[in-house]
C-alpha cells in the first residue's frame, strides 16, 4: 500500500512534472511570440529612416510630375464683395464674348457663361475653366435659365450671314425668344442687361455716315432680314421691358469687328481674305467691290460694352470704327500684309448687302468718352498671326492659344 501510494505518488509527481512541462511550454511560447515582436519592432524601427527617405523622395516626385499639369491661371485682380459683380454672358463661348470674358475675369468678376455652342467654341474660353470666378453652361436661351447674377451681357446669336442664313428660323428665336428670356431674368433678379445689337439694324443704309438716329432701311423678307428684322425686334423688346418693369436695359449697335478667335471659315470679309491670302487662293470680292464697310479690332469693342454697361446712358449707342474703306481696297491691303500671291476675283454681289457702312460715334465719344485706340494695320497684324497659327496646326495639343492682354 505504502508502494502503490509512493508509485501513485510518483506518478503524481510525474504527472505534476508533465503538467508543469505543458505549463512551462506553454509559458516559454508567449514569450517567445514577445520577444520576436520586439525584434521585428527593433527590425522595423531600425529600417525606418531609410523607409521613410525612400517614401518623402517617391512622394517628391510624384508631386513634381502633377504640379508639370497642374492647370495655372492668368493673374486675375483681388476685388471685395463690394465691387465683385456676378456677371451672365449669353454667347460667351464666341469670338467677341469670349474677349468680353478675358477683360471681366482680369478685371476680378465672377463670371457665368451661357452657350449652345452653334457658333461658340469651348476652346476659347478653356483657360477659365475650373477657375473659382468661373462658370460655363452648356445651354440655349430659347429656353428659360435661372441663376442669380447683377449684369448680363446679352451677345448670344449667330452674327456672320452663312451661319445666321443657315438656319433663319433659330436666328429669329434668339433674337426674341432668347432676349426675352434674357430680359425676363434682369426683371427678375433687378440685374442690368446689356443688348448686343447690330449695325445691321440701319439695313442698306440711305445716310452716311449712320447716327443712332437713324429709323434704317431694311428689307423685312430678304435672306439677311432674319438677322437684321431680329435685332431691331430685340431692341423693342428691351425698351418695351424698360419702360413697363423698370428693367435696367443698355443697347449697343456693333459695326464690323474682327481679330483672333474669329471662325476661320464665318464667311465675314476679314476671315475669308485673310485665309485666303494665307493659303495662296483666289481673294474673292462679290460685286464690284466699292463697297465700303468700317472695321474695328475686337478689344476696343470689349472697352466700349464694359463702358456702355456701366454708364447712366439708356439709349442705343453705336461702336465701330469710323475709319473707312472699300471692300476693294481693303482684299488689296490684306494681300500686302500677308505677302502673298493671291490674285482678287469678282463674284456676283450678294442680295441685299449694303453698300455703304460707317458709323458716327459722337454719342459714343460725349457719353462714353469711348472711341477706338488700336488701328486697322495693327489689329489685322495680329489677325492675321492667329489665322496662320491655325493652319499649322495638326494636333489637338498644339493650342494656337490667344493669351488675354493682362
Amino acid at each position: 500500500m505504502g508502494g502503490r501510494e509512493l508509485e501513485e505518488g510518483g506518478r503524481g509527481a510525474g504527472g505534476g512534472d508533465k503538467k508543469g512541462e505543458k505549463e512551462g511550454e506553454g509559458g516559454w511560447g508567449g514569450k517567445g511570440r514577445e520577444i520576436e515582436a520586439q525584434q521585428r519592432v527593433t527590425h522595423a524601427a531600425e529600417k525606418r529612416p531609410q523607409d521613410l527617405y525612400e517614401e518623402i523622395k517617391y512622394l517628391k516626385e510624384r508631386i513634381k510630375s502633377l504640379e508639370k499639369g497642374k492647370k495655372t491661371y492668368p493673374e486675375v485682380k483681388f476685388l471685395t464683395y463690394k465691387d465683385r459683380k456676378r456677371i451672365l454672358i449669353s454667347g460667351g463661348a464666341g469670338f467677341v464674348g469670349s474677349h468680353l470674358v478675358d477683360r471681366l475675369m482680369m478685371e476680378g468678376h465672377e463670371v457665368t457663361v451661357v452657350d449652345n455652342f452653334f457658333t461658340g467654341r469651348k476652346r476659347n474660353v478653356e483657360h477659365w475653366l475650373g477657375h473659382e470666378n468661373f462658370e460655363l453652361i452648356n445651354h440655349d436661351i430659347v429656353n428659360p435659365l435661372f441663376i442669380e447674377v447683377d449684369q448680363i451681357y446679352h451677345l448670344a446669336s449667330p452674327a456672320s450671314p452663312p451661319n445666321y442664313m443657315y438656319n433663319p428660323v433659330k436666328t429669329i428665336k434668339t433674337n426674341t425668344i432668347g432676349t426675352n428670356n434674357m430680359l425676363g431674368l434682369a426683371k427678375r433678379v433687378r440685374g442690368r442687361l446689356l443688348l448686343a445689337s447690330t449695325s445691321e439694324v440701319y439695313g442698306d443704309p440711305e445716310i452716311h455716315p449712320q447716327p443712332e438716329t437713324y429709323w434704317g432701311h431694311v428689307n423685312p423678307i430678304g435672306p439677311r432680314a432674319c438677322y437684321d428684322e431680329g435685332k431691331r425686334v430685340a431692341e423693342t423688346m428691351c425698351y418695351a421691358y424698360a419702360k413697363q418693369d423698370a428693367v435696367q436695359v443698355r443697347v449697343a449697335r456693333i459695326f464690323n469687328t474682327f481679330g483672333p478667335r474669329m471662325h476661320m471659315n464665318d464667311g465675314r470679309v476679314v476671315s475669308n481674305f485673310i485665309l485666303q491670302a494665307l493659303q495662296d487662293e483666289p481673294i474673292t470680292v462679290y460685286g464690284e467691290g466699292t463697297q465700303t464697310r468700317s472695321f474695328q479690332y475686337v478689344s476696343d469693342l470689349v472697352e466700349g460694352l464694359i463702358k456702355l454697361m456701366n454708364s447712366n446712358y439708356s439709349q442705343p449707342v453705336n461702336l465701330g470704327n469710323p475709319d473707312e474703306h472699300t471692300i476693294l481696297d481693303f482684299a488689296k491691303i490684306i494681300n500686302g500684309l500677308v505677302g502673298g500671291k493671291s490674285k482678287i476675283v469678282h463674284k456676283p454681289a450678294m442680295t441685299d448687302d449694303p453698300r455703304k457702312r460707317k458709323p458716327d460715334i459722337k454719342v459714343a465719344k460725349s457719353q462714353l468718352r469711348w472711341q477706338p485706340k488700336v488701328s486697322m494695320m495693327s489689329g489685322i497684324n495680329k489677325t492675321i498671326e492667329y489665322f496662320r497659327g491655325e493652319l499649322h496646326r495638326s494636333r489637338h495639343s498644339e493650342r494656337n492659344f490667344h493669351f488675354p492682354d493682362p
